[in-house]
């Protein structure tokens, strides 16, 4: 019979990391069945009568991704907390590097790539993930700077150069989808919306100019604002998406019987990837899809607030809202209720760069819904009870906790004490005469 302590067994995941697991491992199998079944065909056509050639390269880019999850699902706040500096310059220097001449790899008029063949890098994916880090990094260090739009200035000023590089690729979707996870990191830290309303117009003037300038991105703001005038030109790709979703029913045609995948739907296995979902699957399976998105989102906000430190609450609510916001206009694109962009569909598209960094960001969330229940655990090992739950996810105003509430409430309870005291020597004072 052994006499040792036991060993105490490790504390279990809380609701919000479980969640985040199953909804990620969920939409990876889903995107993994999805992409096979909408690029089979255009695979036996193009890769020498290899239809599994897209499905090969998403499991392991998905291989890749799940072990780079798992390292930051361990300590990946931490890491990210000291590396923040070097992957923010490390992203804004293949920014620059991947739009000089000869030097990037453009793909249907943009260049966005570095490398070729399997291995291929877009460096926008890293400046999203590295402005998101950098944000909650600078306004958890010094949350003073939430105050002001001259406090803020360092950082919008490395969002603004890193939006300039990534309009200049030319890539709008990603832009947007930057351009809004900042504002949410900002608008979570206090900043109050009279700050954000110069940045928000610069940005609109931005994506104007961008529009401008773009002689295919302006056709598909029109293809999307009038649909039925160019259904063979400008709006033929978002008349086709429409089509193949409106004609799956609620339960769709069936698996890999879609027709607008063949010959009709351009790009369906990267960002028109839904759209094939909605044909073959119905309204059923887009339901799922959709259900899927909304439990990371509500573990992704839940991990954000149950955090036991600012840097991890601001992280984990800017990285949801950057895996939500990509999704949210991906999807809308498919469903006509918003212009294409190109952004691809988190965990379910096509993709090498998105979809490995989506899991490495997916890595961190997890990390920060982790964190609350092993130091719990690690109080009742230490016979300590908490002497505090984990703070709550709010803004806070003008970048600093306020805590007038709280001294308005003791100087009462100070009052109401010394009021009380008062009337109880002055009740004995005239017992006593009484008495006499």
């Amino acid at each position: 019979m052994s006499t040792g302590r036991s060993k105490p067994k490790p504390a279990a995941p809380p609701l919000e990391y479980s969640l985040l697991l199953t909804a990620t491992l969920c939409l990876l199998a889903f995107g993994a069945v999805m992409v096979f079944s909408a690029s089979s065909a255009r695979s036996l056509l193009n890769s020498g009568g290899n239809g599994f050639y897209y499905l090969e390269r998403t499991l392991i880019f998905g291989a890749i991704g799940l072990v780079v999850m798992r390292i930051a699902a361990v300590r990946g706040v931490a890491s990210a907390r000291v590396l923040t500096p070097i992957i923010l310059l490390s992203s804004l220097f293949l920014l620059f590097v991947v739009v000089l001449p000869g030097v990037g790899t453009t793909v249907n008029g943009s260049q966005r790539w570095l490398g070729g063949g399997l291995v291929q890098f877009q460096p926008s994916e890293l400046a999203k993930i590295a402005l998101v880090l950098y944000g909650a990094y600078l306004l958890s260090a010094e949350p003073r700077r939430a105050r002001s739009l001259s406090g803020l200035g360092p950082y919008l000023l490395l969002v603004g150069l890193s939006l300039a590089l990534i309009a200049y690729e030319p890539d709008l979707g990603t832009a947007i989808v930057l351009s809004f996870s900042v504002c949410c990191v900002l608008f979570l830290a206090g900043v109050r919306a009279r700050t954000l309303a110069p940045v928000g117009a610069m940005i609109a003037i931005v994506g104007l100019g961008m529009i401008a300038t773009h002689p295919y991105q302006e056709a598909r703001l029109t293809g999307f604002l009038h649909p039925g005038n160019d259904t063979s030109g400008s709006g033929f790709q978002a008349k086709q998406a429409t089509i193949a979703v409106g004609s799956g029913g609620i339960f769709g045609v069936g698996l890999g019987e879609s027709v607008q995948k063949a010959s009709y739907l351009p790009e369906a296995h990267t960002d028109m990837v839904a759209a094939v979902i909605g044909e073959e699957l119905g309204l059923a399976g887009m339901f799922v899809l959709v259900g899927l998105f909304g439990m990371f989102g509500y573990a992704g906000l839940r991990a954000a607030h149950r955090a036991r430190d600012r840097f991890s609450k601001l992280l984990a609510a800017g990285l949801t809202s950057l895996i939500m916001s990509q999704a949210a206009l991906n999807l809308f694109a498919v469903l006509g209720l918003a212009p294409l962009t190109g952004v691809p569909l988190p965990f379910v598209s096509y993709g090498g760069t998105s979809l490995v960094l989506t899991l490495a960001a997916t890595g961190l969330i997890l990390n920060v819904a982790r964190r609350p229940a092993q130091a719990a655990a690690r109080s009742k090992r230490g016979g300590r009870a908490a002497a505090a739950g984990p703070a709550r996810l709010r803004v806070v105003e003008g970048g600093t906790h306020t805590t007038r509430r709280k001294r308005v409430a003791s100087g009462k309870s100070r009052d109401s004490g010394r009021r009380h005291g008062g009337a109880r020597r002055a009740g004995d004072r005239r017992r006593r005469r009484a008495s006499r």
